[in-house]
Formats: C-alpha cells, sequence, structure tokens
C-alpha cells in the first residue's frame, strides 16, 4: 500500500458513503472483512454485512443508521502506512438539514489493513465530537 492508492480508496469511501450505492460499498471490502464502528465493538464480519449495516439494513446491535442524503461531507487522509497497514485521520460535519447549520463535527481516525487487490480486509473506526 501507498500514500496515493490509500488516499483514492479514502476518496471512495467517502463516495461510497455519499451515493449509498451497494456496489461502491462492497468494492472497498474483501468478502471476510471485519468492520468496527468503535473500536471495543465485536466486528461486522463480511461484505454483504458491512454493506446492510451501511445501507441501515442490518438489526445487529451497535450498527451505524444511515445518514439522510446531504446532511454530512468528510475528508480523511493517510497519514501512516506500513506495508498493508494505514492510518488515516479526518473530519465528518454533520448538518442539521440539507444546507442547514452544522449540527456536530467528528474527528476521526480509521485504523485499516488491505489486501494485495487494495480492498480492506479490517477497518476500525475512532472517532472525538468537537466540543459544543
Amino acid at each position: 500500500m501507498d500514500h496515493g492508492t490509500a488516499k483514492d480508496w479514502l476518496d471512495r469511501y467517502v463516495a461510497a458513503w455519499v451515493s449509498y450505492d451497494p456496489k461502491a460499498i462492497g468494492d472497498l471490502f474483501t468478502e471476510d472483512v471485519s468492520y468496527r464502528y468503535y473500536p471495543s465493538d465485536e466486528p461486522t464480519v463480511g461484505r454483504d454485512a458491512v454493506v446492510a449495516s451501511w445501507l441501515g439494513e442490518s438489526t445487529a446491535q451497535g450498527i451505524s443508521t444511515r445518514d439522510a442524503p446531504r446532511t454530512y461531507e468528510a475528508a480523511y487522509a493517510p497519514v501512516a502506512i506500513e506495508d498493508d497497514v494505514v492510518v488515516a485521520i479526518g473530519t465528518s460535519t454533520y448538518f442539521t438539514a440539507p444546507g442547514g447549520p452544522v449540527d456536530a463535527v467528528y474527528d476521526n481516525c480509521f485504523l485499516m489493513r488491505f489486501d494485495d487487490s487494495g480492498q480492506c480486509s479490517d477497518f476500525t473506526e475512532f472517532y472525538v465530537k468537537h466540543p459544543s
């Protein structure tokens, strides 16, 4: 993994989130991916399970819900790469409504492992909400 490939993956991650296109989401991850929304959670395992969780179709406890269109934006960048492991940081901003005022801003850190084809096989998110 290199910086350019990692940055491209992160850009595709944001695009998949914005579009909620199941194929775009699935293309990011290996068939057997382990995905954690919170570091201490049991992972969501498998590409299909991750896609379902992103789409709000999962009944698993602790899974994120689908965000309303145009109520969020995000940008992430890789900051450390060691072989197949990437650490990325960025910011996610949520709005009260499309075009509305900012509701919340989060600093994010992603810890990811990739396979040889550039798909993520392990993903853990860490985040902290900015003070009001």
